[in-house]
């Protein structure tokens, strides 16, 4: 009966990995801009990201394949905007 359930977490798992770089370059900036502690996540998440995005471009029980592609298309460029501003924002404004 639950048996569609879990492909919406499989659909869903990038945009959240997303939302997660936000609230951790908010939190990274409000208790210490720059620290390592903070950045590693947000460094990881791009390539998590990606992997997920592949993940779902070999899985073809979750979606088909064209509706995978064009979902990575749209959403691998946003994550990136997102991931670099978030990367920027928890450094304090210094890209590296």
């Amino acid at each position: 009966m639950l048996q569609w359930y879990p492909n919406h977490f499989r659909i869903g798992a990038a945009p959240v990995v997303t939302m997660a770089m936000v609230v951790v370059a908010i939190i990274g900036r409000m208790v210490l801009p720059g620290a390592s502690f903070f950045m590693w996540p947000l460094f990881a998440s791009l390539p998590l990201v990606l992997a997920l995005h592949i993940y779902l471009l070999v899985d073809d029980n979750t979606m088909s394949r064209l509706d995978a592609l064009f979902y990575a298309l749209v959403h691998l460029p946003l994550a990136f905007v997102i991931w670099t501003f978030s990367v920027i924002y928890a450094n304090g404004g210094n890209l590296l």
